[in-house]
């Protein structure tokens, strides 16, 4: 019978941080692989089913930030970043990639502990897509989304500028049409854990996106505000020819 505990990896070039780690892990109920780089990492998951990723973002060859937005682009795993004092920049630039949290280092193994357990929770709590979509357009009321190429056209053939929060927020509505999401479910599916540090508030986000594709903001059709509940996205979705 398979092990239903979650397996996750651990990357990182410093061997006593990933071992020590996967010892800890280990003694508190997970399954544990490691990985000393992002190469090695990108092995373990093509050959093993991973729940959540723990992940260093300075290391030689491949970093962090790269390995972490494959992830997110590929939808595989949660990613928690483990970042030194000095990377600011790192990790706000991992946060707006996608990552789930953050750790800094040198951290306490409860704390790591406590957020991937959090983390997990909200993975699970997250509805899944009601119709599975693995497809680049996704396409509603004459409009075209390109999914790789993150670009929104219009039904009159224009290019509409999207941020990288409109998008994510626009692909969460385009993978569960008619469904109703939560704020704080909205807020897992666009990878917005900290609100505060870009202002991703996602009734603002909803906002900026109605004013790009509804015809009247101020009523909206597209976007319903489902009151007490969060939103709903109300056109039928579809994955245009050619």
């Amino acid at each position: 019978m398979a092990d239903p505990s979650p397996h996750i990896l651990i990357v990182d070039d410093h061997r006593d941080i990933r071992e020590s780690l996967a010892r800890y892990l280990t003694k508190n109920g997970f399954r544990t692989t490691v990985a000393e780089s992002a190469s090695q990492a990108r092995q373990v998951l093509k050959a093993a089913s991973i729940n959540l990723v723990v992940l260093d973002i300075m290391m030689p060859g491949e970093d962090g930030l790269s390995l972490c937005r494959h992830l997110v682009e590929t939808n595989q795993a949660p990613v928690i970043l483990l970042t030194a004092m000095a990377e600011d920049t790192d990790r706000v630039v991992g946060l707006e990639i996608g990552a789930d949290d953050y750790v800094t280092k040198p951290f306490n193994p409860r704390e790591l502990l406590a957020r991937i357990r959090a983390v997990l929770r909200r993975v699970s709590n997250v509805p899944k897509s009601r119709d599975p979509i693995d497809t680049e357009q996704l396409a509603f009321e004459g409009w075209v989304l390109d999914v790789n190429r993150r670009e929104l056209t219009a039904p009159d053939g224009v290019m509409v500028p999207l941020s990288t929060g409109e998008y994510q927020l626009l692909v969460a509505f385009l993978k569960r049409p008619k469904m109703v999401l939560s704020r704080d479910q909205l807020l897992d599916l666009t990878s917005g854990r900290t609100p505060a540090i870009f202002d991703r508030s996602i009734d603002n986000q909803v906002s900026r996106l109605r004013r790009k594709i509804e015809t009247d903001a101020k009523n909206p059709t597209l976007i319903k505000t489902v009151w007490g509940g969060g939103y709903t996205f109300t056109a039928e979705v579809t994955e245009p020819d050619g």
